[in-house]
């Protein structure tokens, strides 16, 4: 099992620098759909100015990228810690992109959303927390956090065709296969100032994420496709209970 820090730096040290947000996302756009086409929907549904969160389901090892790349406005974006080692920890940061501790609370990983939130930023979140079928099941609260704390809007995000049906967790779509990026309607909550209650956290989770199932289904309904299904036997990354909202059955 991977751990965190034993310290964690002070919120300044990690708000994300933003140098290469702007400049390499449409020749990073270009090269992806060389590959791959990439159909938008909804772009509009993300606020042109104001802090922004957009919440994602995630099923794909690209994913992340996508959003990234495909997004209407540049995303900082939780990322797990164990990829910012060697020259591709360096692209991310300088990519604006937030490393994460998946095994503990991380209070320096969500200072560095508040901050980019506060700011008039997008940060981007896969409640999730790692890669699986995408149908939500398990869903942490740190979007629900975000929106309790800043009162920005949460946007839906919905990813398809980012690994093919029965794919194990690093596979690709094959080249040629078209890829879908659904932006949902922007759900809010009203702005809790401290302190907030995790049984108030908890039920904002549960909002959210009825929502974000909704927004889910209305994409698949749209598009005509399905998820991908779950990841093979023993393919799901360790996720532990970081005192987060269980996994809720659907309604």
């Amino acid at each position: 099992m991977s751990a965190c820090p034993a310290e964690l730096p002070r919120s300044s040290e990690r708000h994300p620098s933003t140098r290469l947000l702007h400049g390499l996302r449409p020749p990073a756009a270009w090269l992806v759909r060389r590959k791959w086409p990439v159909r938008v929907h909804d772009a509009d549904h993300v606020p042109a100015t104001g802090g922004v969160i957009l919440a994602a389901n995630h099923v794909g090892v690209i994913d992340g990228p996508l959003l990234a790349v495909f997004a209407p406005r540049p995303v900082h974006a939780l990322t797990k810690q164990e990829m910012f080692v060697g020259p591709l920890g360096g692209f991310l940061r300088a990519a604006g992109q937030i490393p994460l501790c998946r095994y503990a609370a991380d209070p320096g990983a969500i200072r560095a959303c508040l901050r980019v939130v506060r700011d008039g930023g997008v940060a981007g979140i896969f409640p999730e927390g790692t890669r699986g079928d995408g149908e939500l099941g398990r869903f942490h609260h740190g979007a629900a956090y975000l929106a309790l704390v800043t009162g920005a809007p949460v946007v839906p995000v919905t990813m398809l065709g980012t690994r093919p049906p029965g794919g194990g967790s690093n596979a690709l779509p094959a080249r040629g296969g078209t890829i879908d990026l659904v932006f949902g309607a922007p759900w809010r909550t009203a702005q809790q100032p401290w302190p907030r209650t995790r049984e108030h956290v908890r039920a904002t989770s549960v909002l959210l994420r009825e929502h974000m199932l909704s927004e889910l289904d209305g994409a698949l309904a749209r598009t005509r496709r399905s998820l991908p299904g779950p990841l093979p036997a023993g393919q799901s990354e360790d996720d532990p209970d970081t005192g987060l909202v269980p996994p809720i059955q659907k309604l």
